[in-house]
């Protein structure tokens, strides 16, 4: 999708005829879903499987853009994939400009009479307000542990709705996933675009190389394919998620990684082996 976009791009740069360019996704916009699912049949086809849930990382420079955000937004998104409407977008600086969905026929009407490059929508922006407090007492903590131990604080005293539905998101995604993210996110803070983008390219690789887990091919099983929502993550919880786990993540990958696919057992062998390593 995105080489295709590019040479569209490129075509109408150059083209006096083309004045500006609207971009509109159909139903679910931009979404990689077909992609992935198109990658989990390709690696059902050499090695095989674990549990459920998406079990990767937060990729696309997102450890670059996400980390820029105020506070510990960025944190927050990335660890919850919690989603955020216009008004909120443009309060943290995801977006510079919004309308709503209903107002989108008279706004392309009335972009198709734009003669001029300066902005034609303005908006107030409404900020996330307490919330964001919330959000950076939260996860400002070093680990994933403490974030979690935090939110169960702010559940068992306050009875926090919010602190509980965020809780269920964190307990319910891959263990290890989530120790990458957050260091991801926190080195992302630190580095420049062409860094995140590397790293996050070795990360990638790592994930669909099943050496340190099999998450992400179980992640889309479990979501998209078969849809039973039923993870058997590898690591199945946080303490079983090591530092040296963490650490070969962000490591170099392997040149022998390819070989990986073929190195496996049927799908139904390796999720034994899963259950029995971790006493399942």
């Amino acid at each position: 999708m995105v080489a295709q976009l590019q040479k569209l791009y490129q075509s109408w740069e150059e083209n006096p005829n083309v004045g500006f360019v609207a971009v509109k996704g159909a139903v679910r916009a931009f979404s990689a879903g077909g992609d992935i699912v198109s990658l989990y049949n390709l690696m059902k086809e050499n090695f095989c499987n674990t549990g459920d849930i998406i079990g990767f990382h937060p990729d696309a420079a997102a450890s670059f853009y996400l980390s820029h955000l105020p506070g510990y937004l960025g944190e927050y998104l990335a660890l919850t994939g919690a989603k955020l409407n216009g008004q909120e977008m443009l309060s943290c600086g995801l977006a510079t400009h919004f309308t709503p969905i209903t107002k989108l026929p008279l706004l392309e009407e009335q972009l198709s009479h734009l003669v001029t490059d300066d902005p034609c929508i303005n908006l107030t922006v409404q900020v996330l307000g307490k919330l964001v407090e919330m959000i950076d007492k939260v996860f400002s903590h070093e680990t994933v542990e403490e974030i979690i131990d935090a939110l169960d604080i702010e559940v068992s005293k306050n009875n926090d709705t919010w602190c509980a539905s965020t809780l269920k998101k964190l307990n319910e995604a891959a263990p290890l996933s989530l120790k990458i993210t957050l260091r991801s996110i926190r080195e992302g803070r630190f580095q420049t675009l062409d860094e995140c983008l590397i790293r996050e390219y070795r990360m990638s690789l790592q994930g669909i190389s099943r050496k340190i887990t099999g998450d992400f091919y179980e992640g889309i099983r479990a979501k998209l394919v078969h849809k039973n929502f039923t993870p058997n993550w590898d690591p199945p919880s946080l303490k079983y998620a090591t530092q040296d786990m963490v650490d070969e993540y962000f490591s170099p990958a392997s040149t022998h990684a390819n070989q990986n696919y073929n190195s496996r057992h049927n799908n139904e062998k390796h999720l034994l082996e899963v259950k029995c390593k971790w006493n399942l």
